[in-house]
């Protein structure tokens, strides 16, 4: 009698890991970032970004533009159609100053949901700063015992003021959400902000909305005494780093953690103000949809950089997305049986 063979044992492979899925609908741009969690982050899957300039015309009526309505529902349209390809175990979708500001913005998300079922919610300017400061804590490591993180966004500016402690944590002392940002200072300036006079009026007006911020906190005295360290997440600071490391394209490996001395962030902006509008169009790290908003975030930069000379500024590629999709994640497993 012949045995019947018995097949070797297979071996399962392991279930896909889950994937979370983040949007942010800003005054200039539309993001979207799905990933998969990785140690103690996660690995990026798909993404997109789309400069949608929402918040166009917002600083002199009040409300959106149709225009600017159109553009952004063709970005949402193209992120329903990804989210649909991919499946996620969890979207968080957030909008934030445009629709915050906006007479007409509640209205404008209600159109949203019908047309691409995605439910966006209108989010605080604390929320936005503690999402900011979650994506950037692996950032704060090392020597310091305060951080100054500024987010200049297309609407507003958000400042954290922040309190680290060896082996914690970094932990909120305070927080602001000024209503200026790179969209609004060039619905306000428009031309002039190429010429050295527009730019020093752009930092003289931002100057003087940060003097509330530096009036309850004397962040200028605490960096006087040593140990405040500076980090900064936007468009503006990563184009001082790439125009710093004289990239001939934006490489996010190259920019996000670089530590800009207070000389070369002077030296990066020179650079930027003396190459006009045409030699901005031409620059590979700015190009033709951001040509406009380069200045005006460099304005709101400088800004920061006289009232609070810290020696250093850490640059971080990463914003409110990465903090959603890291706060989902830790949810999660927090649920997950163990």
């Amino acid at each position: 009698m012949v045995e019947a063979a018995i097949p070797a044992p297979q071996h399962a492979r392991p279930p896909p890991r889950p994937a979370f899925a983040a949007l942010d609908l800003g005054t200039n741009n539309c993001r979207l970032l799905v990933g998969t969690p990785a140690g103690e982050g996660f690995r990026v899957i798909d993404s997109f970004s789309r400069i949608v300039r929402l918040g166009e015309g917002l600083h002199h009526t009040g409300c959106l533009g149709e225009a600017a309505m159109e553009r952004t529902m063709a970005a949402l349209h193209a992120c329903a159609a990804r989210l649909d390809r991919r499946p996620v175990r969890a979207l968080r979708a957030i909008a934030t100053e445009a629709c915050r500001r906006a007479t007409n913005g509640s209205a404008f998300l209600a159109r949203v949901r019908a047309e691409t079922g995605l439910s966006i919610d209108v989010i605080s300017t604390r929320e936005e700063v503690e999402l900011a400061l979650e994506s950037c804590a692996p950032l704060l490591g090392g020597e310091g015992r305060r951080a100054l993180l500024f987010d200049i966004g297309g609407g507003s500016t958000e400042l954290a003021w922040i309190r680290l402690s060896p082996g914690e944590p970094p932990s909120l002392i305070g927080y602001a959400s000024l209503p200026v940002g790179v969209v609004t200072l060039w619905e306000e300036f428009g031309p002039a902000c190429f010429e050295p006079d527009g730019f020093d009026a752009m930092t003289d007006a931002v100057l003087a909305r940060l003097a509330a911020f530096e009036a309850v906190h004397c962040i200028g005295q605490e960096i006087s005494q040593g140990g405040v360290r500076l980090l900064g997440t936007s468009g503006t600071v990563t184009t001082l780093a790439g125009i710093m490391l004289n990239l001939d394209r934006y490489n996010r490996s190259l920019i996000d953690g670089t530590v800009l001395t207070r000389a070369d962030a002077e030296q990066s902006l020179l650079e930027l103000q003396s190459m006009g509008r045409e030699g901005l169009l031409r620059h590979p790290c700015v190009g033709p949809e951001r040509v406009d908003f380069v200045l005006p975030g460099c304005a709101i930069y400088a800004a920061i950089h006289r009232l609070w000379p810290a020696p250093h500024v850490v640059v971080a590629d990463r914003g409110l997305r990465e903090g959603i999709l890291l706060r989902m994640i830790r949810a999660d497993r927090a649920r997950a049986p163990r």
